[in-house]
């Protein structure tokens, strides 16, 4: 609630009230505090009401009230005060500074006289703890209002198990959120509230819910309302030396002779600035300590606080435990345990109305299990709750070097699941799992290292400007955090997609909501379940298995997300581009389609050629973005070439991608093998000339031969078109024709990569200075290090993954200039 002051009375309102002044337009003053006054400020001055005047708290640490802040960039008149009575007493002082014109009118007799509305408000001030009970005979919203309206001073209360209990951080919440918790008894209430690990949730006469963060006692302690029930369970611990150290609290409370294990921080004098200095003096001496004014607060006695300081530094800080409920199977020689709910700020959690599908082995087709489908509210909690992680949590607060830490750690945690998140990516992909182990899992753990490396680094720079004289000026730059980003990753590379981008999105101090691909959702639950582990904070990431129409859309056009990552096809990148800008102007980088041609000269090492040749079309079942869509082979070499190639593909072996000497797994899902089928038989045709494979095997899954075709003209749908399967296009071109191969090498819309073989350095630096793509590899292929960027150009996409340029995908510059 706000007061306000109009007609001949000031009035408490709550926010239903100010329907009752449209159509009115009035001078109007407004005491009040919090984002809830700020709030009514902003609409009444958008209902058109000359605000003449605010009154409202003074600065707190040096920060100004959010009701405060919103005037003042209005410049209406701001008055600052601690209190406006003394004993019943009004102070004159306030008295004069509260004579803005509004006052006036109503002496004069001259306001506008409007018959006050008597239901929400009262003439009775409730600024006294006894005035500001909790009527519980009312709608969820207008409990609500009534405990934010409140907060901090005097507090909602009610009596829970005899005592006065104030209730402090409300927000609305779905019915569903009450799922599973333990009752709470409230006197008066309509149900039992329900104690959750979010926190209390509390029910109106309407039957719908809100929930309350924090809980105050009489004797003054604050607890999270989720440990309501743990309150007076924790034991005590024994300190060592080491940790007596941070007994320093005498130093700061100066008047208490001796500090015992019962002293109270306040009742013994202490205020805002005194647990602000509390918390710092804690961090010098053990920077791994990371407290909050929170954590002091809700520890309010010696004994409570020192051992709060020591638990965190033993890693015995009481956290919540995590509960997964997981699907565990016996394969490749171990147990795996899958999560396979969504993950929304630190909880594993059904989608909306229980909604599921299935996840298909493609070794043999056979589900492997049910996973949460995302519903659109199911996107909305993950955004808000990457909102609260980002602008009011502990990470947004979080020192870069404590974050690298954080990050270090969940790299060293999936390096000690390796095996069996390689499994996972092997029997939910298709992957073979020794490549699986090297690559799809081991580059993700070397990214997230390589980008934990980077949180402390990331700085702007100083710049000489033009000086005013006589003043002087200082410009520097500071590169900071977008906020909320959503990224959306391919099933070709699950978890090392999710790496590439997540890594660098969270070394540069964001939060984010990841859609994995709905093909293969499993490695990356596994991950959220290790980012959990390593101690991320509730928020800071968030998975949702689901639909590129209904949660990649949403995540699209959300007005809270910042920033979309996108590897995917042009044509799906287009409509988020276009999605993004519409909504309200995102930033957005794209890994899109490719067709990446690979030019073999008649100088090259041959049995090097046809190796790497192969592996830039065959790696990964060719479900790899920058395979070699199109090999331009020197006429004069071209038929041995291709002897060479159809032999070794002869002894591939294709079979179960668990075993160790499997070359070549199944392909990812059924709808991609049946359009392998129908590129070839398009190939064949168009009049191409198929070598080998261009079929299924005949057994069961998603398996597809190794194909080749020879006599590609460039005019061919699939000299044109990528496959992204097993399929090596090859064309010829004549000896000495270097300008013509590459005009033909760059007549496509695509430009994520690109190669030539040749054992000429001046040629190959020629070539590699003329092909029209991200990445060039030079007698090599398939070359990525989490050190170098990773892009494309044309309808490839924009923006680079890996590498430090890919940190500025995720960070925005600001420009600050100081005259002195």
């Amino acid at each position: 609630m706000i007061r306000i002051c109009w007609n001949f009375e000031c009035t408490w309102m709550t926010s239903d009230d100010w329907l009752h002044f449209v159509g009115v337009k009035m001078k109007i003053a407004v005491i009040g505090q919090s984002l809830f006054g700020q709030e009514v400020y902003k609409e009444l001055r958008k209902d058109g009401h000359n605000i003449v005047g605010v009154f409202t708290i003074p600065d707190k640490d040096g920060k100004a009230d959010p009701l405060a802040t919103e005037a003042e960039k209005d410049g209406v008149p701001v008055f600052k005060f601690p209190r406006w009575r003394v004993k019943g007493q009004a102070i004159p002082e306030v008295v004069a500074q509260y004579k803005v014109d509004a006052v006036r009118l109503i002496a004069e007799g001259k306001a506008p006289r409007i018959t006050q509305p008597q239901e929400g408000a009262t003439y009775e001030c409730i600024q006294k703890k006894d005035n500001s009970k909790i009527d519980w005979n009312q709608s969820a919203e207008a409990i609500h209002n009534w405990i934010r309206g409140n907060d901090k001073v005097p507090g909602a209360w009610a009596e829970v198990d005899g005592q006065k209990v104030t209730f402090y951080g409300s927000t609305l919440v779905d019915n569903g959120t009450a799922a599973n918790g333990q009752p709470l008894e409230i006197p008066g209430a309509s149900k039992p509230g329900i104690v959750t690990k979010a926190g209390l949730v509390l029910f109106g006469n309407d039957g719908k819910t809100l929930m309350v963060k924090n809980l105050q006692f009489e004797d003054g302690k604050m607890i999270a309302a989720a440990q309501y029930f743990k309150a007076g369970s924790s034991a005590a611990v024994e300190l060592n030396e080491e940790e007596k150290t941070f007994a320093v609290w005498q130093s700061i409370l100066t008047n208490v002779s001796q500090i015992d294990d019962s002293t109270d921080f306040f009742k013994s004098g202490a205020a805002s600035m005194d647990v602000v200095r509390l918390v710092e003096e804690v961090k010098l001496r053990a920077s791994s300590c990371q407290l909050q004014n929170e954590d002091v607060y809700m520890n309010t006695t010696f004994q409570d606080f020192i051992q709060m300081c020591v638990r965190k530094l033993r890693g015995e800080d009481d956290e919540e435990e995590l509960v997964v409920d997981y699907v565990e199977k016996n394969v490749n020689n171990m147990t795996i345990k899958m999560p396979h709910q969504l993950f929304i700020n630190g909880e594993f959690v059904d989608a909306e109305g229980g909604k599921t599908y299935k996840t298909i082995n493609p070794t043999d087709g056979t589900a492997i299990c049910d996973v949460s489908l995302a519903q659109i509210s199911d996107v909305n909690k993950a955004v808000a709750a990457a909102k609260e992680a980002f602008e009011e949590g502990e990470w947004g607060k979080m020192n870069p070097r404590d974050r690298g830490r954080l990050i270090y750690k969940l790299a060293d945690l999936m390096e000690q699941h390796q095996e069996e998140l390689a499994t996972i990516e092997s029997i939910d992909s298709g992957a073979v799992y020794t490549l699986a182990l090297k690559t799809h899992v081991g580059m993700s753990i070397q990214t997230f290292r390589y980008f934990a490396g980077w949180c402390d680094k990331i700085q702007g720079s100083t710049i000489p400007i033009n000086q005013a004289r006589p003043n002087r000026n200082l410009t520097f730059t500071k590169k900071e955090p977008i906020g909320v980003c959503a990224i959306v990753i391919p099933w070709n590379y699950p978890l090392m997609m999710l790496a590439w981008k997540t890594a660098a999105c969270l070394a540069a101090g964001n939060t984010v909501v990841l859609k994995p691909a709905q093909v293969t959702p499993l490695t990356a639950l596994k991950f959220a379940e290790l980012a959990a582990r390593a101690g991320l904070p509730k928020g800071v990431v968030n998975i949702l298995p689901g639909s590129g129409a209904l949660v990649g859309q949403r995540l699209s056009d959300h007005p809270d997300v910042r920033k979309l990552g996108f590897t995917g096809s042009t044509e799906i990148g287009k409509h988020i581009m276009k999605s993004c800008a519409v909504s309200n102007v995102k930033k957005v980088s794209l890994e899109l389609g490719g067709k990446s041609p690979l030019i073999i000269f008649s100088d090259c090492d041959m049995d090097k050629a046809v190796r790497m040749g192969m592996s830039s079309v065959f790696f990964n079942k060719g479900e790899n973005c920058i395979a070699a869509g199109r090999l331009f082979v020197e006429d004069s070499i071209h038929d041995q070439f291709v002897k060479k190639v159809v032999e070794e593909i002869k002894k591939m072996k294709i079979g179960d991608p668990l075993d160790r000497s499997t070359d070549h797994g199944p392909q990812n899902h059924k709808a991609h093998l049946d359009k392998l089928v129908e590129y070839c038989q398009t190939g064949v045709k168009e009049g191409a000339t198929l070598i080998c494979g261009g079929k299924q095997v005949q057994r069961p899954g998603f398996f597809f031969e190794p194909t080749v075709f020879t006599d590609v003209q460039d005019h061919m749908h699939i000299a044109i078109e990528e496959s992204f399967g097993p399929v090596m296009i090859i064309s010829k071109f004549k000896s000495g024709e270097v300008d013509d191969v590459l005009r033909r090498a760059n007549a496509t819309e695509y430009g994520l990569a690109s190669g030539v073989f040749t054992r000429d350095i001046s040629k190959a630096l020629y070539v590699s200075e003329r092909l029209n793509a991200g990445t060039v590899f030079v007698n090599t292929y398939n070359k990525t290090d989490v050190a170098s960027p990773f892009g494309g150009f044309k309808q490839s996409g924009f923006g680079k993954d890996l590498g430090q340029e890919a940190l500025n995908e995720y960070l925005k510059t600001k420009a600050v200039t100081i005259e002195y």
